[in-house]
């Protein structure tokens, strides 16, 4: 079963993502998105793996074409894809340039992903409620997000959004 979760930093969407994904059994795989960049990235990812210490996790760690952690792993196994924000931050932000078709490429790519490997549990961060406007790269990147979300959103089973620690089923039910 597929399942969606979205919400703002710091809220609890990764350990319930963990939770979700052992739910769906073994093998166990974690999908690390996120290419470090400096102390703050390198303390969260630290943060993660010590939260998933015991677990069972096999981690992947797959910062670009998320396509290619199928290639190591059993697709009939659970996983946990923590980014969508960071695979996507990552595709659109390369050293050799900005890639505008970012958005589109990241949403097929976990769209054909979630086909593949059905028992997959995406996180993703809600980055859309400030009144804010920002400089033109930015509200690009946050509108390649939201089409992201209401892609994958339409292909998972459960789409599901953490805020102020409660969990709300918006699609599907809440798997635990």
């Amino acid at each position: 079963m597929s399942t969606y979760i979205s919400g703002g930093c710091k809220n609890g969407k990764s350990y319930y993502a963990q939770r979700v994904a052992k739910a769906g059994g073994a093998p166990l795989y974690y999908i690390a998105t996120m290419i470090p960049h400096d102390a703050e990235d390198h303390a969260r990812i630290c943060r993660h793996r010590i939260e998933r210490e015991g677990w069972d996790f096999e981690t992947l760690e797959c910062g670009l074409d998320i396509l290619r952690c199928l290639e190591d792993a059993d697709p009939k196994g659970s996983f946990l894809l923590d980014s969508v924000t960071a695979l996507l931050s990552n595709e659109m932000f390369t050293p050799e340039g900005i890639r505008m078709d970012a958005p589109e490429r990241v949403a097929e790519a976990l769209e054909t992903f979630i086909k593949r490997a059905p028992n997959t549990v995406l996180v993703s961060d809600y980055i859309f409620s400030d009144a804010m406007l920002y400089d033109e790269l930015t509200e690009a990147y946050r509108r390649g997000l939201a089409a992201i979300d209401r892609r994958i959103a339409r292909c998972c089973d459960n789409v599901i959004e953490v805020t102020c620690g409660q969990f709300i089923a918006h699609k599907g039910a809440l798997p635990l």
